[in-house]
Parts: C-alpha cells; sequence; structure tokens
C-alpha cells in the first residue's frame, strides 16, 4: 500500500504542479478563459491512461502461464526504466520547468493556438499517468491484495489535494526536498522491480544462470512475517534471492544513487560575443 501510494503521490503532484504553472500563469496574463482547453487536455489524458491501463491488464489476464511470466518480466523491466527515468528528469528539469512552461504559454496566446494549449496539459498529465499505469500494473502483480488500489487512489487524492493548495491557496512545501528523497527511494523501489523481473524470465524459462542461492534469511527475516510482508511490498524482499537477483539489484541501485545525489553541474552562462 505504501509503494502505489508514494508513486501516486509524487506522479500527481508533478502533474498538478505542471497544471497549476498553466493555470496560475494564464491567470496572471489576463487568459483565463483559455482554462478549458487546458481542463479538455486534461480529461483526455486522463481518459488515454485508463484505456491503456485496462487493455494491459485484459491482455495480461488472456496469457498462458509462461506468456504472463514474461509479460511480468518486461512490465516490470519497462517500470525500471520509467521509474529510473522520471526521477532523474525531474532532477535535471526542476529549476528551468516553470520558465519553459511561460514560454510555451506565450508562444501559444501569440498564434492564437487553442490546440497547443491543449496538447501542453495532455502531455503533462499522460506523460506521468503512463509512467503510472505501467508501474501499478507492475505492483499489482506482485501485490494482489486490495491494500495496493486503495494506496494508489489515496496518493492520487492527496496528490490532488496538495497542487490545488499550492497552486490556489497558497500553500508552500520544500519541493525539492520532497523530490530528493522520493526518488531515492523509487530507486529503491525500481531496483525490487528489476529483481523481480529476472526472476520472471527464469520462470517464463528465458533465463537460467545464476540462479544458485545467494543466501537464505528465512530463518532471520521470514517472507511471510510482518517486517518481510512490509519489506517485499515495498522493495521486493526475498528472503532467498538468487544470485543474478542480488546482482540486478546491485549493479543497478549502487551506480544510479551515486548518479542521483551527486550534484548537478551547473550550466555556464552563455558569452555575448562582440563583433
Amino acid at each position: 500500500m505504501l509503494v502505489p501510494f508514494l508513486i501516486m503521490l509524487r506522479e500527481g503532484i508533478e502533474a498538478a504542479l505542471i497544471v497549476g504553472i498553466i493555470a496560475a500563469y494564464l491567470k496572471q496574463i489576463g487568459h483565463q478563459s483559455a482554462m478549458p482547453k487546458v481542463w479538455a487536455g486534461v480529461v483526455l489524458a486522463v481518459v488515454l491512461c485508463a484505456v491503456v491501463g485496462v487493455a494491459l491488464e485484459f491482455a495480461n489476464a488472456e496469457f498462458p502461464q509462461k506468456a504472463q511470466e514474461l509479460f511480468e518480466a518486461v512490465v516490470g523491466l519497462a517500470a525500471v526504466g520509467i521509474l529510473t527515468g522520471m526521477v532523474f528528469w525531474m532532477k535535471r528539469v526542476a529549476r528551468s520547468i516553470k520558465a519553459t512552461l511561460h514560454g510555451s504559454i506565450d508562444a501559444a496566446i501569440a498564434e492564437g493556438s487553442g490546440a497547443a494549449l491543449i496538447g501542453m496539459a495532455f502531455f503533462a498529465v499522460a506523460r506521468e499517468g503512463l509512467e503510472s499505469v505501467v508501474f501499478l500494473i507492475a505492483t499489482f502483480q506482485q501485490d494482489v491484495g486490495i491494500e495496493a488500489p486503495i494506496g494508489a487512489a489515496l496518493g492520487l487524492a492527496v496528490a490532488i489535494v496538495i497542487g490545488a493548495a499550492i497552486t490556489y491557496g497558497g500553500a508552500r512545501i520544500n519541493l525539492s526536498r520532497f523530490f530528493r528523497w522520493t526518488g531515492i527511494f523509487i530507486l529503491f523501489v525500481a531496483a525490487g522491480l528489476l529483481a523481480g523481473a529476472v526472476r520472471s524470465l527464469h520462470e517464463a524459462g528465458l533465463w537460467n544462470g545464476l540462479q544458485k542461492i545467494a543466501f537464505d534469511l528465512g530463518p532471520v527475516l521470514p517472507a511471510d512475517g510482518v517486517l518481510g510482508t512490509l519489506l517485499t511490498g515495498i522493495f521486493g524482499y526475498q528472503e532467498a534471492p538468487t544470485i543474478g537477483e542480488v546482482l540486478a539489484y546491485l549493479i543497478f541501485l549502487l551506480p544510479a544513487l551515486v548518479l542521483f545525489v551527486a550534484p548537478a553541474r551547473a550550466i555556464p552562462p552563455v558569452r555575448e560575443v562582440r563583433q
């Protein structure tokens, strides 16, 4: 429940912030009449994400057992790539996203292009929504209980409230710190998904190397215990992982953490060349 909650909270806040920046700037420049176009883009994106999610889940249910394992591996690998790209993208663009959006809005208003405003809102929400769909499918494959969907719904609801409070209520939170710590958390989640994808590839008969058990923590930390269940649900913990799963986990996680926590390089100012 915690992982879907935090992922949907982060993704929802990202989308809400982008839509909020668009809405606030349109109000600032006296073009609030264009907001229906923005909401149209949001609605279209939500519909697209819902259709994609239902289609993927239906396709998975129709597959035979080995094909289901392969599907789970592919979805898991896609989720790892999307989650990793998400945290590094936000780290890279966080400081410039507001100015970039303002420039795009100015261009759309100058051209009188309602389609451009629809597209801005559509792609902002669709990006976060499709990322969430792939991740949630990968998560639901590991956790079939009702807690995961409830966590996702709660995370989205809280994100909407926070986004509205920031945009319309003047609320302030340290977004830099929020995205930094949730980014670190998501990298651990992604590492667990990668190890799970390696396991699914083996069960699908496509990967049979490094299958020796690396260690067995069952006597100390059983997966069906309270803490073990919690760690399994959050980080994909396995009490007796194979060498391949451990290597996949560490080879991904360690470099990703180092790159993520490293300070971003400052972009040198462009010097004017005098003739």
